[in-house]
């Protein structure tokens, strides 16, 4: 399934059970959220550190700032996705679902690419940019990281 696709499918799932939780129809609730619009952040980062010590860097801090969903060995032991849903907006109440794609560049250093997305309403909160955002930094702190 393409990765938009099933971000669109969890963040239905998530405002749908955020909705549930304050007395809304949930299943109201997720056609409604997959009306709205979706914004996407994303962010390419240069790690100097081996694939294996990158991966283990970036699941560390991803863990930390959300619930996994998905972990994806792509087979070749060099790529793999890591998938959260962590809180962002206003109070921390939007649901954003954040991929992290970790590649082998070279022996010595490997490649991230981190993507952010959320659903929007009429209040533009900028939740997957500013996670994206956020997300980045810890990662850049935690493993020397820089743009790429």
């Amino acid at each position: 399934m393409a990765v938009e696709q099933r971000e669109d499918q969890i963040l239905a799932e998530e405002l749908a059970a955020l909705g549930a939780a304050g007395g809304a129809s949930g299943r109201l609730v997720r056609v409604v959220a997959k009306l709205m619009r979706k914004v996407v952040h994303e962010i390419d980062l240069l790690v100097p550190l081996p694939f294996d010590d990158a991966l283990e860097r970036v699941s560390g801090v991803l863990g930390r700032a959300g619930r996994v969903v998905d972990t994806t060995p792509l087979g070749s032991g060099e790529d793999e996705t890591i998938r959260v849903v962590t809180g962002g907006g206003a109070g921390g109440l939007n649901p954003v679902v954040v991929t992290a794609r970790v590649l082998k560049a070279d022996e010595d250093s490997s490649e991230v690419w981190l993507r952010a997305a959320a659903k929007e309403g009429l209040i533009r909160q900028r939740a997957g940019e500013e996670t994206a955002v956020r997300l980045a930094a810890q990662l850049s702190k935690a493993t020397g990281a820089d743009r790429a």
